[in-house]
């Protein structure tokens, strides 16, 4: 008589680690394959004139915010770098509004990235490889990046400059 074999067991998973300090959430879910910025809210409009008006006074731009991890004013990361190209990427290739780069932008790069639209035309999300950094003098950071976006890469070079504290997008150019 042959021998019983015993079947397999169904064992329970151990719970899920619980998420780190700096995960929130409710957070709207990442884009995959991205090292993108978070997305900011717009701005809200401002009317010139009638009751609530604010003619005379200055419009504000979006909060400037700086780099994650890096001190005010302190060149940025390679990976901070990493993250604003591939959210320069995507406001390119149309997969992710220029109002949620605005704050990195000077009021000119902004305008010139919404006057060019989708640059970058790509059936998957691009993914941009690692930042090439040059710096030609103090408070000038320029970069390239080879955007991957199916089966034609593209190069994506950006030029940042100090004004005070902020990193700010000055020039961007893709090929």
């Amino acid at each position: 008589m042959p021998k019983p074999i015993s079947l397999p067991r169904l064992v329970s998973a151990p719970p899920a680690d619980p998420p780190y300090d700096d995960e929130r959430a409710g957070r709207p879910p990442l884009t995959y394959g991205s090292l993108a910025l978070a997305p900011e809210p717009a701005p809200r409009a401002v009317p010139t004139t009638g009751a609530g008006s604010l003619r005379g006074l200055p419009v504000a731009r979006p909060p400037l915010r700086g780099f994650p991890g890096v001190r005010p004013g302190a060149v940025p990361d390679e990976r901070a770098l990493r993250g604003l190209g591939q959210a320069l990427a995507e406001v390119l290739a149309g997969r992710r509004p220029p109002e949620t780069v605005q704050g990195r932008l000077t009021e000119r790069a902004h305008r010139e990235m919404v006057r060019a639209g989708k640059m970058i035309d790509t059936a998957r999300p691009p993914l941009v490889g690692l930042p090439h950094v040059q710096r030609p003098r103090e408070g000038v950071l320029e970069m390239c990046l080879l955007v991957h976006c199916g089966p034609r890469s593209r190069v994506l070079a950006v030029r940042l400059e100090r004004q005070g504290v902020q990193w700010l997008v000055t020039e961007f150019e893709t090929a």
